[in-house]
């Protein structure tokens, strides 16, 4: 084995030279030398020809943590010399170390004359193998990679030469793991350049010396440094191939049914399916009981065939194009999805004798977008299985090089591994590492060495495989599951394979990477390998692998037959939790979401009450006084605590309530509260907390984020589709700030049940209202949300109450909400139905502190005929009507203006001012799905009325766009006219969402809500 590099003489010593000029900013990892708590630096060896070092005493202040700097090796040689003079003379540590040095040196005439400063630059050789090994390990299955090996990974960097490989060398006894914690002291320079070469350079690069902690590193070590190679069993050996096999052979079965069809194989990396299956065996036999994968298009389907055990026969009839389920009364099919997204779940048998639930979500072609959303199913699991040490439920995340690198969603969920309110114990993260990324060279994709350098921020250790070799694989999938039950913590196995055709089947990968594909078109695949490798070993004979490849061929053969008379059954949609709730084509009838007032009375208490010895500050506790106040009362209920008695009785009845966001514990407008601090020390209350008598502490979970929307949107749109006996919500900083989650928006909340058939109830509160805070801090962009909505605004559906569907087929909900009574029930409206769907709320800012924008406890209660039940009955009000006009006929009503939001309360007070009672205002507080039969109850209330819509936004923005065909189609039906009678009042459009002037601002907002009442007639269209 050439360990020497094949230079000369001169370009040796020049490497010294250049060692000894680097020696000073040489960074290495500190290892505490024992002399009376103090720490040493040393250097680089000097050669002869240098002349030896001459002793001198080296100042405490440039002794630092690391014994690899030869200042300490020149002190270390005085200590000797001290030592062999007087071994009292120094530190008992030392006397120990001699002893054991100086005993061996005479009992071994192989290393008699080893100095010590030899023993300190073999270590650094030990060392740099443990840092850098990495570089030299044979990873690249198709060799085309080049890559320089580091310097110090090569004797000569330290002064030894060939002549010394069979010497033997004091190592001594160390406080670490692996091969020098063996009692072996003395070996050779062969030796242990064989021990560290089989380690660190063969078929996996370890990187873990990054990781800060001792107890990690030493336990990775003994991992890695086992004396003997990773060895398999003939059994093992015989059920790696079997997996292999039919990794293989489904790949070439669909090239060989559907030749022209996409597929985004993974041929090239197929060791991932034996790798995966051997992961989860041995995370099962480590208690996981259950484990969530997310994963990208390449290599999907065989996942899901071998891995996730989705039926063959499915699969197939998938590719041949699989017709939708019919005569199935309320099945619901939605649009569908390629089958390369689709998702499913299905509980396996482990090679242990276990048993393991196995679900692959389903996702976009957004290449990461999915990682946040497994990562919060899985903490859903956690919870609602009571896995508290989170051991039993594990997420796995395979991901491609060019998007593990480029996507900055997959730093922001590894941000959120460690966050209290966030982390799963760990994630398995699996790169599929095909060296190119679509057509992009590795160069052109990242800045960084390895595509997984991203990971190194939260410590994760990082294994590189060689994706050719199929044990070597397996055996860091394995500890990678390892770790993971034993520290809890992210893992990352970059599996470096190759792309055997294009980015798809279709595509020609030689335009782009015509020498890589040279060598692809000739390299044998890794069963191909692997079957060699055991046929040489003796292990296995051809009979049996011939046996193994037609009982796979036989049973594809079986399965693509099966698949032409498939027929799909009623989907299982839903998992056990969901059992019971309807799909959209099945009705449900609405409920009354109001509650029995001595509840009321009694959480409100209980969410108003302080610990007497808990010394809040004096704002917050007058806060909770005056809410201890209202509920006193009955009177004068303001937001927060509207929306804390919404909590605060779904935890009554037994619902999981859980809110994160940027600084949601507080509030943004501090108004919440829902965490307060004791003044005095770091102790937390959560009057939310403690509404039930040993409630548990997750039961109600409000958590402020990290400062990120992507991953957090995605990991509460994950943990909300796990239980629908949950109120999730995620709330926005502003929600102008919302965007830069609108992937998750797009392709998982408005239309992940249509193209997946999953529910989830995710509430998503967006604070929205123009203040004169200008253009960042003024819109959550509600036109977004309306648009994305897929109500048809030309036709309306059955509105009958005990008919109406209306909900249940439209995608989503989108509401903003005037009265604290009114957001009550619409979130308590999430829970008490038998259907889930997303809820959008444009929540308020200053309306938060309204004086006007008040309820009473009787609006909150379920009593029919109560003083406030006009006002607000027992359930959401969709609109809310002007109660100045109580009749069902108001003639004399010159203009009915429609208007949603925080601008209703502006228009009112204007109205007051003017003494215009011959204008109506009614507020739409559902937009989506528009509530057609209460707009016609009021249009024909108001016969003669001009129709009016009112917007803070401006025309290109808001609800506009969204509210006037539906308007239009309602007043059509009813006889008042087209598009030209719907009079706009409000900004004009604008490329920026609001003016950054104050003054302006003013201006602009006076103007419109005047202009709503102004006496003449508003032209068409404002």
């Amino acid at each position: 084995m050439a360990w020497f590099r094949a230079v000369s003489s001169a370009a040796k010593l020049a490497a010294v030279r250049r060692n000894l000029v680097r020696a000073r900013s040489y960074a290495k990892r500190a290892l505490l030398l024992p002399l009376q708590n103090r720490y040493f630096h040393s250097t680089f060896y000097k050669s002869k020809a240098q002349g030896a070092p001459v002793p001198r005493p080296v100042p405490l202040s440039r002794l630092t943590d690391s014994f690899l700097d030869g200042t300490s090796s020149v002190y270390i040689e005085e200590l000797q010399r001290a030592w062999e003079a007087d071994p009292d003379s120094v530190d008992e540590s030392w006397d120990s170390f001699f002893r054991n040095f100086v005993g061996q040196a005479a009992t071994s005439p192989g290393i008699s004359g080893q100095t010590i400063q030899e023993s300190m630059r073999l270590l650094k050789l030990v060392r740099a193998y443990q840092v850098n090994g990495h570089n030299k390990a044979q990873l690249d299955p198709l060799e085309l990679e080049e890559r320089e090996i580091p310097d110090d990974l090569d004797p000569a960097f330290y002064g030894f030469t060939e002549a010394d490989l069979d010497r033997e060398f004091f190592l001594g006894v160390w406080s670490m793991a692996g091969f020098l914690s063996e009692n072996r002291p003395v070996q050779t320079l062969r030796t242990i350049l064989m021990r560290l070469e089989q380690a660190y350079c063969g078929s996996i690069g370890y990187e873990y010396m990054h990781i800060p902690d001792r107890e990690k590193c030493n336990w990775l070590r003994d991992k890695i440094e086992t004396p003997t190679p990773r060895q398999y069993n003939q059994q093992r050996r015989v059920v790696i191939l079997d997996r292999l096999i039919w990794g293989t052979h489904f790949e070439n079965f669909l090239a060989t049914k559907w030749t022209a069809a996409k597929r985004f194989g993974l041929e090239g990396g197929e060791t991932l399916i034996p790798g995966m299956k051997e992961m989860f065996d041995r995370a099962a036999d480590l208690g996981v009981e259950t484990i969530v994968i997310g994963m990208s298009h390449r290599g999907r389907l065989n996942v899901l065939g071998n891995v996730v055990r989705k039926p063959l026969a499915q699969i197939f009839s998938e590719f041949s194009g699989g017709t939708k389920p019919v005569d199935e009364i309320g099945l619901y099919t939605g649009t569908g999805d390629v089958k390369y997204h689709l998702g499913t779940s299905y509980d396996r048998a482990t090679r242990g004798g276990k048993r393991i639930h196995l679900s692959l979500v389903a996702n976009p072609s957004h290449l990461e977008a999915v990682d946040p959303v497994v990562v919060g199913k899985t903490r859903g699991k956690q919870y609602y299985s009571n896995d508290v040490e989170r051991t039993k439920n594990l997420g796995v995340l395979i991901h491609g090089d060019g998007s593990f690198a480029g996507q900055g969603v997959v730093y922001e969920t590894l941000h959120l591994s460690a966050l209290p309110n966030y982390k799963t114990g760990g994630t398995i993260h699996i790169v599929v590492n095909n060296q190119v990324a679509f057509t992009t060279d590795p160069r052109s994709g990242r800045s960084s060495k390895y595509c997984t350098d991203v990971a190194k921020a939260l410590n994760a250790p990082i294994f590189h495989v060689n994706g050719d070799d199929v044990e070597a694989v397996v055996h860091a999938c394995e500890l990678a599951a390892e770790w993971r039950q034993k520290f809890h913590s992210d893992v990352v196995v970059d599996i470096i394979c190759y792309r055997r055709f294009g980015h798809n089947e279709i595509d020609e990968p030689s335009f782009t990477q015509p020498k890589m594909y040279k060598v692809i078109r000739n390299h044998p695949s890794a069963l191909e390998i692997y079957q060699k490798k055991l046929l040489e070993s003796g292990q296995i004979n051809q009979e049996d692998v011939n046996r193994i490849h037609n009982k796979v061929n036989s049973i594809l053969n079986e399965e693509f037959v099966s698949s032409k008379d498939y027929v799909p059954k009623r989907r299982d949609w839903l998992s056990a939790y969901w059992s019971g709730f309807k799909s959209p084509e099945q009705l449900s009838r609405v409920r009354n979401t109001g509650v029995k007032p001595e509840i009321l009375k009694n959480v409100g208490k209980a969410i108003c009450t302080i610990p007497e010895n808990f010394k809040a500050h004096r704002a917050v506790k007058k806060i909770f006084e005056q809410r201890a106040q209202m509920i006193e009362t009955g009177e004068g209920i303001d937001w927060a605590l509207g929306e804390a008695l919404a909590f605060a009785t779904l935890l009554v009845e037994g619902n999981h309530v859980r809110l994160s966001g940027q600084d949601v514990e507080r509030g943004t407008f501090s108004h919440r509260h829902a965490i307060i601090h004791d003044q005095e020390n770091w102790e937390k209350y959560c009057p939310l907390g403690h509404v039930l008598i040993n409630q548990n502490e997750e039961m109600f979970t409000v958590s402020n984020s990290s400062l990120s929307e992507f991953a957090v949107l995605g990991f509460e749109m994950g943990y909300s589709m796990e239980n629908p006996n949950s109120l999730v919500l995620w709330e926005a900083q502003f929600g102008d700030f919302a965007n830069g989650a609108q992937v998750i928006f797009d392709q998982f909340l408005s239309s992940g049940e249509s193209k997946w058939l999953r529910q989830a109830g995710l509430v998503v509160l967006l604070p929205h209202g123009y203040d004169g805070q200008g253009p960042e801090h003024s819109s959550a962009r509600l036109e977004r949300f309306l648009q994305m909505s897929d109500d048809n605004p030309y036709v309306i559906p059955e509105m009958d109450q005990t008919l109406r569907r209306q909900i249940q087929e439209c995608n989503w909900q989108v509401v903003n909400v005037t009265t604290p009574a009114n957001y009550f029930h619409v979130l308590r409206r999430q829970i008490h139905r038998d259907f889930r769907k997303p809820l959008i709320v444009m929540s308020p800012k200053n309306l938060l502190r309204h004086k006007d924008c008040k309820s009473n406890l009787s609006e909150f209660d379920d009593v029919e005929g109560h003083p406030g039940f006009d006002k607000q009955g027992t359930c959401f009000k969709r609109l809310i009507k002007d109660h100045n006009f109580r009749s069902d006929l108001e003639e004399g009503i010159r203009r009915l203006v429609l208007c949603s939001g925080k601008v209703y309360y502006e228009l009112d007070e204007e109205r007051k001012k003017v003494n215009g009672n011959d204008v109506a205002i009614c507020r739409i507080e559902q937009l989506c799905p528009f509530p057609y039969d209460l707009i016609q109850r009021e249009l024909r209330r108001y016969p003669n009325a001009e129709v009016v819509w009112c917007q803070e936004e401006p025309m290109n923005m808001g609800a506009y766009n969204y509210i006037a065909p539906r308007l239009c189609t309602a007043m059509r039906t009813l006889g008042r006219g087209g598009m030209e009678d719907i009079k706009y009042v409000g900004r004009a459009p604008s490329a920026a969402t609001a003016t950054g002037f104050y003054q302006v601002h003013v201006k602009e907002q006076t103007e419109l809500v005047q202009k709503a009442m102004q006496p003449e007639p508003i032209k068409y269209p404002y």
